[in-house]
Order: structure tokens, then C-alpha cells, then sequence
């Protein structure tokens, strides 16, 4: 486990929030050097504790009207298998392993629920899967 200090804890709290802020206006919200917060971010990287930088978008302004969470049921031994051909798939914006109810969780886009069932029929042609239950989202409150 990396240790970070309540610097670098201020740090990603900033990027988790806006990964789009420079190193200069984060400097300035804590108060800091420019050339201390870019070596802080770029130690952290090395360390793992910060994987990547990524953007949210609104999927609506997309076209994507109709956003599902799947949980799928799958033969064990094909379990990681089922996970990277969902990942491969350009509908699903995230893929896990869980514990509970269904042993894959994938979060789908879809244009309508057309496209979703289009979607959803691809899914369940993968070898291994058993069953699909999806549940559409009605509004994200937090991301």
C-alpha cells in the first residue's frame, strides 16, 4: 500500500473532483508551488495511486438515452472470458466481478431501448453467459 500524506490526499481530492485542473491551479487552491504539485502528481502516478486522468460526459448530449445496469450469470469457468468480451464491446462503459445476486455487473449505453435490446441480445449470444437481468437507471445522482 502506497503511503501518501495529507498533501497528496488534498490532491487527488482536487483532480477526483476536476482531472482537467492544471498544476498551476491547484497550486494556488493549496497554497503551493506549481513545480511541487506536478512532482507530487507525477510521484503518485509512478506509485499507482493515481491510475489515469479521465473525462465524464453527459450521455444524453451523446444520444445515449437509456443507460442499464446488467447483472449477468455465467458458468465459472468461463468467468474472466464472459468479463473481456463485454469489456471488448463498445456499449459497455464499465465491467466488474461482484459477489451477490450475479457474478458480472456491466454498465450499457444505449441510443433507445431498441438499441439496448440489441445490446442485450449480443450479450447474451456470449458463450458462458446463463442470464441477463438489467435494470435501466432513471437519473445518475452522483458520479
Amino acid at each position: 500500500m502506497a503511503v501518501i500524506d495529507e498533501l497528496d490526499s488534498k490532491i487527488i481530492d482536487l483532480l477526483s473532483k476536476d482531472a482537467g485542473q492544471s498544476y498551476s491551479e491547484i497550486a494556488r487552491a493549496l497554497n503551493q508551488n506549481e513545480s511541487t504539485i506536478r512532482k507530487r502528481v507525477i510521484a503518485l502516478r509512478g506509485k499507482g495511486v493515481i491510475k489515469k486522468f479521465s473525462c465524464v460526459v453527459d450521455h444524453l448530449k451523446l444520444g445515449y438515452n437509456t443507460i442499464a445496469i446488467v447483472g449477468l450469470d455465467v458458468d465459472p469457468s468461463l468467468l474472466l472470458d464472459v468479463a473481456q468480451k463485454l469489456a471488448d464491446m463498445s456499449e459497455t462503459k464499465s465491467v466488474a466481478t461482484s459477489t451477490g445476486d450475479h457474478m458480472l455487473m456491466a454498465e450499457v449505453w444505449a441510443k433507445d431501448g431498441r438499441d439496448l435490446s440489441q445490446t442485450l441480445s449480443r450479450m447474451g449470444a456470449i458463450t458462458g453467459v446463463k442470464r441477463l437481468c438489467p435494470a435501466i437507471l432513471l437519473e445518475k445522482i452522483k458520479e
